[in-house]
């Protein structure tokens, strides 16, 4: 079990150590809370105030976006990369920040959900090449996005726009972003009370 959300600290730091089964990963994701941790640290459990959601309809199709889609002839998969796609996303975060918390347990961790059919992928392929895209927990209507990659312009948002524009067939009302970024917000993520986030998970 863990703490009310209600109760994490400031930072939205709610709960330290435990483990990564599917069981609690799933019972994190139903209760608003995800795992987010260093290599080398014990695994931390946050739950913050406000969240960032996007709500499919909401999502911004840039000029540029339509325009990259149609010149690099982008096409769409889900979940027929996972591995693949997982595993970009850690080099992407490695690259970027040096430390990636997308740590060897995290990833088999989210691999295993996968083979159970709650995390899923979506692809961005150019000229039969994995071009960019994302991955995420599917708990009810929500999709809780982890994280995202691109190897070409545009690649991972053009793989969120096909996520958007396909939610409806999927049972998805709403996806977690989780941490607002002004690079999310530009795409039309907004903030919301995490007292809000909760009553809609429910």
């Amino acid at each position: 079990m863990f703490p009310h959300p209600s109760l994490a600290e400031e930072d939205g730091l709610l709960a330290v150590g435990g483990d990564l089964t599917p069981e609690r990963l799933l019972l994190a994701y139903e209760n608003g809370i995800f795992p987010w941790y260093n290599a080398g640290d014990p695994i931390l459990w946050w739950s913050p105030d406000p969240r960032c959601v996007l709500f499919p309809g909401k999502f911004k199709h840039s000029k540029s976006l339509r325009q990259s889609i149609r010149r690099e002839h982008y096409e769409f998969s889900m979940n027929t990369a996972f591995d693949e796609v997982i595993e970009a996303c850690s080099s992407a975060s490695d690259r970027k920040h040096r430390l990636t918390w997308l740590t060897g347990e995290m990833k088999a961790a989210y691999k295993h959900l996968h083979r159970l059919n709650y995390a899923w992928s979506v692809e961005t392929w150019c000229l039969g090449e994995l071009a960019g895209g994302l991955y995420g927990v599917k708990s009810g209507s929500v999709f809780s996005g982890e994280s995202m990659f691109y190897y070409q312009r545009d690649a991972s948002k053009a793989a969120l726009n096909y996520l958007c524009e396909n939610a409806a067939s999927l049972g998805i009302k709403m996806i977690d972003v989780q941490q607002s970024t002004k690079h999310l917000l530009s795409l039309g993520a907004e903030e919301i009370p995490r007292s809000e986030f909760l009553e809609m998970l429910k």
